[in-house]
């Protein structure tokens, strides 16, 4: 048992005997009365998305997961293809495991695959990954104003807010969890 308190995003909960991965936390003290715990839980099973709200002092079931590197491979139907690192062995995941994380995802990248009981729950791609820009507008020149960004789409699909000094060709470093343009890379 685990205090609502103490919960971080990446964890996997169990709730009403279903897996939970926990999006986001957000710890709350509201004005008057006692503090609240908001919590983001995705659905492990079926992918939907909820909004719980605990007492910092309830208690609800942790998982026991072992973790795995294993290398995305392609896409297969409503699936993605994982290799397993050490043994060589394929196994595909369902997208609702994966979550806003294939956004990022390109072939050959390693992700930690979380394992209960034989079966993959959640995906946790790299912290960032590095991505060609395959369409974005001109920038203007001379509009020099700081922290002025355009939508950029990146060799994924994904689209990302950009500087406007950034421009198709380009490879720029993404943070997969925040989806948030980092900086520019030279290759």
């Amino acid at each position: 048992m685990i205090a609502t308190n103490d919960l971080r995003r990446g964890m996997v909960i169990k709730l009403d005997g279903e897996l939970f991965s926990v999006v986001e936390q957000n710890h709350h003290k509201p004005g008057k009365g006692g503090a609240i715990v908001r919590v983001k839980l995705r659905n492990v099973r079926k992918g939907n998305v909820m909004d719980r709200t605990f007492r910092p002092a309830e208690k609800v079931e942790d998982v026991r997961l072992e973790y795995r590197p294993m290398q995305y491979l392609y896409e297969e139907g409503d699936g993605l293809v994982f290799m397993d690192t050490e043994n060589y062995e394929q196994e595909s995941i369902p997208r609702a495991a994966i979550g806003s994380a294939i956004d990022f995802l390109k072939p050959e990248d390693i992700c930690e695959i979380a394992i209960h009981e034989g079966n993959p729950v959640t995906v946790t791609p790299p912290d960032t990954v590095v991505l060609k820009v395959t369409y974005t507008e001109p920038g203007v020149r001379g509009d020099t104003a700081t922290n002025v960004t355009k939508p950029a789409t990146v060799e994924t699909g994904a689209e990302v807010k950009v500087p406007l000094f950034i421009n198709e060709g380009d490879y720029i470093k993404v943070n997969t969890e925040t989806g948030a343009y980092m900086e520019r890379v030279k290759k």
